[in-house]
């Protein structure tokens, strides 16, 4: 064979490899798709063979059904008489929630139990009511010192006699309570430990031996059970040590309490907590007096700190709420931001002095102080209930996170809204602290498609998380994409994907590698002159740059890059797996855009027109609303 004949062969075999690379591509896309309608066809049909409550038993053990499981929500065993006093007398409440009374019920027959519940639903009764009606103590398990304040303080004023060990704890306070868990005549009715004091201290051990000999450990509470597992959102490696107690203690009742755990998540904590079969009680996700809106950060000129402080003054004017931000140093410069525009704040970190986050929270929850501006380490178990609005300046860094941290909102059961601003370059600031997570950069970007999405009722993507189907009618209009109606266009994108695909190839064959912000700015003509010649820039406004290099992102055409140094590590584009799908000249994507400002029934999109799709206005009844305004705009091409 000739070198003619030779090269024509080669060419023909890389071009056969390129196309067999691309089929491969597409199969794999309707794989993925094959699974995800698969999935959602078995929990339709689970769903048609449940009960119609949302808030009926999920996962129960096998050794009881959920017939059985009935005669739990009833009021005549021997302790109902008791719970019912207590239930108004002590804790001043007429009547029980959905699930308390069964989960109550069950621990004081006995069972272990995992009881999965939204913030703000009453997790908490479900051990401190059984604690006073029982002998002895409750043992309770907490990831926070701050969430232990605030029950012991809520306890306090009810009059519950509470107790706790952590790393504050005085060496006097520590020796008393260690005698009085043997004492028969010891006035505390729940003690609060972290899971560092279980996993540390021989000395608790040894005394929550000698009370278990005595009788006097009723049961254990481990709130926050989710953090046992590696792949739940707030992961803690001493909860891993926490099935000691069910080893150590067979016979006490074990409780584990969540908002947020996947049931992937309960069997991985059933197996670290040594429990063989638990019943899982699963209540609904939605709380239907939250409103979840999304508003954009502009990566240029910054100005949400001036949009926040204008919300709490004039639409939270003399009420309570949260501030979360990404760092300890955002903490610390975004409440000092809120007080020069008139904003009673104060700022809550991990690094603060012990003493100092006790006081911002006492003042906090007494209401001399209106908002906290904290990072996550003021979080857990936060139980004020006039919090009108939890707003995040800076996305969560999951979804499980987001839903648990907004749910402090309006735990009185009025309405309460949970905003998060969403900025492009905040993507890449928190996707390098997740890094080395367990699927981090997954749940992040989950979370970031959260924000993107223009066209999908919030609820229904917050229930994906859940295992739970979702009826959008069920928002009965308190989110901004149900609020303000489907009133955006579906863009085809195609052409700027092969764009910026070619930016980031370009940049590969130069062994350079990019920067989110430097492929932003490489497209819209900022870069080296004699780049912008190798390169098709755009005309698009820089949200739109953002957006669809966002899309990108989410759609699996580029993917992470990460770099380590000593000091910090570095985030780059690269291509991602569905990058090679664009030499496919039958190859198309589109993304969904706010239709804002446009007057016509078709917008023209680099070389085709594409159809507005389901445009259809609500009259809005909040006004801010600026989730994912993204106007289109005509691509001009230009000539360097």
């Amino acid at each position: 064979m000739d070198s003619d004949s030779a090269e024509d062969v080669q060419a023909e075999l890389d071009s056969v490899e390129a196309e067999l690379e691309v089929v491969a591509l597409q199969i794999a896309e309707l794989l993925e798709k094959q699974a995800s309608l698969t999935s959602k066809k078995k929990q339709l049909l689970c769903r048609l063979e449940e009960p119609c409550d949302s808030t009926q038993p999920s996962g129960s053990g096998p050794a009881m059904t959920k017939q059985e499981l009935l005669r739990y929500e009833n009021d005549d065993f021997s302790w109902s008489t008791e719970l019912e006093q207590n239930l108004k007398d002590v804790f001043q409440l007429s009547k029980f929630r959905a699930l308390q009374l069964k989960a109550i019920n069950l621990s004081m027959s006995g069972k272990d139990l995992f009881l999965v519940m939204p913030t703000g639903r009453g997790k908490s009764l479900c051990y401190q009511l059984p604690a006073v009606c029982s002998e002895g103590f409750t043992l309770v398990v907490t990831p926070l010192v701050s969430l232990m304040e605030d029950q012991l303080m809520y306890l306090k004023s009810i009059d519950v006699e509470a107790v706790s060990l952590n790393a504050s704890s005085s060496k006097e306070h520590a020796k008393m309570v260690l005698a009085e868990m043997t004492d028969a005549k010891a006035p505390f009715k729940l003690l609060y430990v972290t899971p560092e004091k279980i996993a540390k201290s021989k000395l608790l051990m040894s005394r929550l031996e000698k009370a278990y000999n005595a009788g006097r450990l009723s049961r254990i509470a481990v709130d926050e059970v989710h953090c046992c597992s590696q792949w739940g959102h707030d992961f803690r490696p001493d909860y891993k040590l926490l099935g000691i107690l069910k080893r150590q203690f067979p016979k006490v009742p074990l409780l584990g309490l969540t908002a947020t755990a996947t049931s992937s998540v309960l069997k991985d904590c059933q197996k670290i907590l040594c429990v063989p079969e638990p019943i899982t009680l699963t209540a609904s996700f939605n709380r239907t007096n939250l409103y979840y809106e999304v508003r954009l950060k502009d990566s240029i000129s910054d100005d949400s700190i001036s949009d926040i402080s204008a919300l709490i003054k004039e639409r939270y004017k003399d009420q309570s709420g949260i501030v979360y931000v990404f760092s300890q140093k955002d903490a610390e410069t975004v409440s000092a931001d809120l007080q020069k525009k008139g904003v009673n704040a104060s700022s809550y970190h991990a690094n603060m002095n012990p003493e100092d986050k006790s006081q911002v929270h006492r003042k906090w929850a007494t209401n001399k102080i209106q908002v906290v501006v904290a990072t996550v380490a003021f979080g857990m178990g936060i139980d004020k209930a006039d919090v009108r609005f939890v707003i995040h300046h800076t996305i969560s860094k999951s979804i499980e996170n987001y839903y648990q941290e907004s749910g402090r909102a309006g735990r009185d059961d009025k309405p309460a809204d949970c905003i998060v601003y969403f900025g492009f370059n905040d993507i890449f600031r928190i996707s390098t602290m997740v890094v080395m997570e367990n699927v981090g950069q997954q749940k992040l970007l989950t979370m970031v498609d959260y924000c993107q999405n223009v066209d999908r009722c919030r609820r229904s993507v917050i229930a994906v998380h859940f295992d739970e189907v979702w009826d959008d009618e069920g928002c009965n209009e308190m989110c901004d994409v149900c609020r303000h109606g489907n009133d955006y266009i579906t863009v085809d994108i195609t052409q700027h994907a092969k764009d910026v695909v070619q930016i980031v190839e370009l940049a590969g064959t130069l062994d350079e590698k990019l920067t989110p912000l430097k492929v932003t700015e490489a497209w819209m003509g900022k870069g080296p002159a004699k780049r912008r010649k190798m390169i098709q820039t755009t005309t698009l406004s820089r949200l739109e740059v953002e957006a669809i290099i966002t899309s990108l992102l989410l759609q699996g055409y580029l993917s992470e890059d990460f770099s380590f140094t000593p000091y910090t590590t570095y985030f780059y584009l690269k291509l991602g797996r569905k990058a090679p799908l664009l030499k496919n000249q039958s190859h198309s994507i589109t993304m969904k855009m706010r239709r804002t400002g446009l007057d016509a029934n078709t917008v023209s999109t680099t070389q085709q027109t594409v159809k507005v799709s389901q445009v259809k206005t609500k009259e809005g009844k909040r006004s801010g609303d600026n989730a994912a305004n993204y106007p289109v705009t005509k691509k001009v091409k230009k000539d360097l």
